[in-house]
Order: structure tokens, then sequence, then C-alpha cells
């Protein structure tokens, strides 16, 4: 019986690693590869259409020396940190709200995915026009309530640039996290808070001590993804500014595009994208941790 069973676990085991081995050559083909050869080329002087030229560090050395990265690097710091706080602050708020009982509450509930599901192309050309200083809507209806007096060009200002961007972005990704909180609250047991309205908690206290660690599980793994993503932002930012005015708005990868293919050196551009690698693996791995503590205790 023991030898019937043991030759079933080993067929069992035969077609498991069968059926990974697609899913193997995919890593690698698609991940493992492309990854490793940017690793490799980033030491390397290479032109596109040139053999490459190894030469260390001295990318890495360069960009690290370079005010323009010094700048990109504070750049994609403020964008990434306003942008993702934003989108959790907005998300959070509009999942509260769409988790009580409200009239047509399925319907308000889709309609907050519409920025998320529109193409990112389109949000940013739609925004780009809305901040438009002759042809703007924004500008319109500033002038419109007075707050201000003439037309802004708000992303032809370098200190009004950021916060254009930033704008957007939130718009464009409270979705993500609206949706995946509210999915969060589904999974608070109401008996949790009819105990603590029973023995007098208030709303706050109620938000602080059950919705807030209910959440911390999805709030840890939307502001990973979300910071991940902003980081890596390059569409909305290259539609809307392409780094300027004055590269107030130049982040990694816009930088990354500029250096690699406006000046044609690949190796040294792909360096700016690989020189954040350690802090985003530092990231993943810190809230990894946290994630796997909670769901130890």
């Amino acid at each position: 019986m023991k030898q019937r069973f043991g030759a079933i676990g080993g067929r069992e085991a035969t077609t498991g690693y069968a059926l990974m081995v697609p899913l193997l050559l995919v890593v690698i083909s698609l991940i493992a590869y492309p990854f490793a050869s940017s690793i490799w080329i980033s030491f390397n002087e290479k032109r596109i259409g040139m053999p490459p030229r190894f030469i260390g560090f001295r990318n890495y050395i360069d960009n690290w020396n370079d005010p323009l990265f010094r700048k990109t690097v504070y750049n994609s710091c403020v964008y990434t940190f306003s942008a993702v706080s934003l989108k959790l602050l907005v998300g959070l708020g509009l999942a509260l709200v769409l988790n009580q009982q409200l009239i047509a509450r399925n319907f308000f509930r889709g309609l907050m995915l519409l920025p998320w599901i529109i193409p990112t192309v389109v949000t940013a050309l739609t925004w780009r026009w809305m901040f438009d200083d002759m042809a703007g809507i924004i500008n319109h209806v500033l002038i419109k309530l007075g707050i201000i007096h003439f037309p802004l060009a708000w992303l032809g200002i370098p200190h009004l640039a950021m916060p254009a961007i930033i704008i957007t972005n939130v718009w464009r990704g409270f979705p993500f996290f609206g949706i995946s909180i509210l999915a969060g609250l589904q999974t608070i047991p109401p008996e949790q808070y009819e105990a603590a309205r029973v023995d007098g908690a208030n709303y706050l206290q109620r938000f602080i001590y059950i919705t807030l660690p209910g959440l911390k599980p999805v709030l840890i793994v939307t502001t990973l993804l979300s910071t991940i993503w902003t980081f890596n932002d390059f569409e909305l930012v290259w539609v809307l500014t392409q780094g300027g005015p004055v590269n107030a708005t130049q982040i990694f990868a816009t930088l990354t595009y500029r250096i690699a293919f406006g000046t044609q050196q690949l190796g040294k551009g792909l360096t700016v994208s690989l020189i954040i690698l350690p802090f985003l693996l530092a990231l993943v791995i810190v809230l990894t941790k946290l994630i796997t503590a909670r769901q130890e205790s």
C-alpha cells in the first residue's frame, strides 16, 4: 500500500514540475534575462547601434555626480510621497463613505472606478487641456471664483508644474485605494462595531481601534504597489510636461528615457533606473515583514 501511494505521489510531483516548466520559461525569458541584461549593460558604455565597452561603475558615478540626477531623485521622492499619500487619504475617505447605506451606492461605487479604467494617455491629455493657460477650465473656474486674476501656465511654471502632475496622478490612482480599502472594510465583522458602540465608543474611537487595525494588511499592500507604480510612472509625466519646465518635473522614468533614447546612451540611461532598485527592494522587504508579522500574530 505504501509503495502504491508512494508511486502516486511521485507521479503527482513529476506532473507538478512539468506544469511549472512553461511558467519558468516565461519568467526567465521575460523577466530574469532582461533584468540581468540591463544590469550588464549598465556597466558598459553602450550606445544604440554600437557594440558595448565595459567601463565598470563609471555610469553610476557619473550619474551620482550629475546635478540633474540629484534633482531627479528629489523630484521623484516629492512626486511619489505626495501622490501616494493623497491617493491613500482620498481613497480611504471615499471607501468609508461608500461603505455606508447610501442611495444608489452601487452606482457611485462603479463611478469611482472611472478614472482607473480610462487609458493613462487619455487622462494625461485631458488634464493637459484642463491646465492650459488660455483654454483650460481650471483657470476659467479660478478666475470666476476670484481666486486668481489672470491665467496661469500651470505646466509652464516650475513651482506649479509639480503640483499639477501630482493632482493628475492622484485623480488617476485614487480608485485603486478606494476599491481595495472598500473590499477590506467588508471583511471587518459588524459585531465588533456593535460591541464598541454598546461600550460607549464614539466614531473616532471605533475608527482608530477597529477600522484601522482591520485595514492594516490592505493599506500596506496598496501603499506598496502604488509606491512602486508611482516611482516608475512615465506616461502621465511625459505627456503632461516631458520632465519640464527646466527639469522641474523630471523623474526617474523620464530621465531614463531622455538619456537612453535622447542621447542614445543606453548604459547610462539604464543606470538611472537601477539606482533606485535597492530602495524599492528594501521597501518591499520591510512591508512584507509587516504583513507576515501581522499574520503570525
